[in-house]
């Protein structure tokens, strides 16, 4: 028996938690004392915390705790587990972090080599973006349903595989649902949604889906190569929405809205209209053009802006707006009646 095989025997030996006496290790490894003695400090120096007590019934034994029971993981397991820890590292402090890291390398060795390289760097395709600040808008919270959940398992199946998925996207402002055909790269948390983030078989562009709109996810048969260049941390920072507004400027219809620049300074701190398009106007204003026309967006947003603010397109919804306005001004009246009542 080579020492690092007798390294191993007594490490086992000493998992009991009773003292084991030098002369009993001797006897079973048929070794001398000398011997048994080199290999504990051998394993002390290797980090083991092997506690050893003088005495006629004094022995060695494992620190508790240091060796736990042998768990059976699944790749997948595996592969989960080191993508929740790669989002427990986004965040700014993580408890036990070195302990964090021996695990991490731990779960690595248990996998095949072919997934070394995609989950040696977990973070590079699951990613969490920090919350910013929320100056206006809201609505972006839904439920998690089973839908969400297949989704999201499908897509990371898909990573994991090097297949290619398809599955159907609802768009809830166009009232439409279409296929997609996608190489899945990424997965990502953003404001308590999950966003899936993949190459566009049919436009060639990476794009990013929110996995509760995403519905009859399966995984094709076509194997692709994953793009080394590609990191989830690269659409962080709300770069994953600027790149979406500028495509559904080009998809959409745009409404346009007049702002004072104090509104446009303060519009420019929200998460989401902050990657709007802010073009100077006349009489020191800002033009704001928005990818959207649905009136449960943009009408709330010129209210809550309030004076200053000029809704010029969609015509549609100037002349709601105006209507409501008017009602309001003939149930509120004019400044001059508040005054003379108080």
């Amino acid at each position: 028996m080579n020492p690092i095989e007798r390294a191993l025997g007594i490490l086992l030996l000493l998992t009991g938690g009773k003292l084991v006496p030098a002369t009993v290790l001797a006897e079973r490894f048929q070794v001398s004392l000398r011997t048994i003695y080199r290999d504990i400090d051998r394993l002390i120096a290797l980090g083991v915390p092997v506690d050893a007590e003088r005495g006629a019934v004094g022995g060695y034994r494992l620190a508790k705790g240091y060796l736990q029971p042998p768990v059976a993981l699944t790749r997948d397991e595996t592969a989960a587990l080191l993508a929740a820890m790669a989002l427990v590292r986004s965040s700014r402090t993580v408890p036990l972090a070195d302990d964090l890291t021996s695990a991490e390398k731990k779960l690595l060795a248990t996998l095949p080599k072919n997934l070394h390289g995609l989950l040696k760097e977990a973070d590079r395709i699951v990613g969490i973006e920090p919350i910013p600040p929320d100056i206006f808008h809201s609505g972006t919270k839904a439920e998690p349903t089973q839908d969400w959940q297949t989704a999201l398992d499908g897509f990371m199946s898909g990573i994991l595989d090097g297949k290619r998925v398809r599955f159907d996207h609802v768009n809830p402002s166009r009232k439409t649902v279409k296929s997609h055909d996608v190489e899945p790269h990424g997965v990502m948390f953003d404001r308590d949604l999950w966003y899936l983030a993949g190459r566009c078989v049919d436009t060639d562009l990476v794009k990013v889906y929110r996995a509760d709109r995403v519905r009859n996810l399966e995984i094709s048969g076509l194997f692709f190569r994953p793009a080394k260049d590609f990191s989830i941390q690269n659409l962080l920072g709300g770069a994953w929405l600027s790149q979406a507004m500028r495509r559904w400027e080009q998809e959409e219809q745009i409404a346009e809205i007049l702002i004072t620049s104090r509104q446009a300074k303060k519009l420019s701190a929200d998460w989401y209209y902050r990657h709007a398009i802010f073009t100077p106007a006349r009489d020191g204003r800002i033009l704001i053009s928005i990818p959207s026309t649905e009136r449960a967006r943009i009408l709330p947003l010129v209210r809550w802006l309030g004076p200053g603010a000029e809704l010029l397109t969609p015509d549609t919804l100037r002349r709601e707006l105006a209507e409501e306005l008017a009602e309001l001004s003939g149930l509120y009246g004019d400044a001059a009646s508040f005054e003379k009542s108080a």
